[in-house]
């Protein structure tokens, strides 16, 4: 794929979500073929595929300290062997109601704090040449457990639509306003793809992204673009 797309696609995250919370490997089809060497494998061929892309090691709940210390020593120990990571990630899924509680709000002002330093939280604050990038973007709709699980099957409401929007909004202007991301990367493209569909429970119908079933441009698109535009 990448070879395919070479001079085209600037950027690839090659290897994506490889530790579990407590630092150990997760048992994915690669890594139980292959063990812990599919890491430096793929970077490996990715970039004699394409020697000018940058290439991209991308994990979520980077927070957690066993984590970390995997992610720090799986990006050291490529270095050694002269195997170049260009960026690291934060996959992060952010809720359509805002921080839920007061070490919510404590844990995104202290990692904007730190990214405004020039650190990343999280990741050994090691310093970065440039903003980080923030991989993983959907803002979806928060499930209530009630008896009706499924409550937007046919579209979201007017007013669900324009809350979604300033949540977007909200968040683009917090990344414009700090510096402290250069790129946003969604999982997927319209809400017809999106890998929230059928989540938490089977049949359930998500609307987290900027395009709608239909690949239409919905109001999140505008508020995107809007808060962009401001900075």
């Amino acid at each position: 794929m990448v070879g395919r797309y070479r001079g085209r696609v600037h950027a690839w995250d090659v290897v994506n979500e490889a530790f579990e919370d407590d630092g150990t490997w997760r048992k994915t089809p690669w890594y139980t073929t292959l063990g812990g060497e599919f890491v430096a494998k793929a970077f490996e061929f990715a970039h004699e595929a394409d020697p000018d892309a940058q290439l991209y090691y991308n994990d979520y709940n980077l927070w957690k300290m066993p984590k970390c210390r995997a992610a720090v020593r799986l990006v050291k120990s490529l270095g050694e062997r002269g195997i170049r990571i260009g960026r690291r990630g934060r996959a992060g899924a952010l809720g359509a109601g805002g921080p839920r509680n007061r070490r919510d709000r404590t844990r995104g002002r202290r990692t904007r704090q730190d990214r405004r330093a020039g650190h990343v939280h999280g990741v050994g604050h090691r310093p970065l040449p440039r903003p980080e990038e923030l991989i993983g973007a959907d803002v979806s709709k928060r499930v209530e457990r009630t008896a009706e699980l499924d409550p937007y099957a046919d579209g979201l409401p007017e007013g669900v639509q324009q809350r979604l929007a300033q949540r977007y909004g909200d968040v683009f202007d917090m990344f414009v306003k700090h510096r402290a991301v250069s790129r946003v990367t969604f999982w997927n493209v319209t809400d017809a793809d999106t890998w929230l569909n059928n989540w938490p429970v089977p049949g359930r119908t998500n609307h987290p992204l900027l395009w709608d079933r239909q690949g239409r441009p919905k109001a999140a698109f505008d508020a995107v673009v809007n808060a962009l535009r401001r900075g």
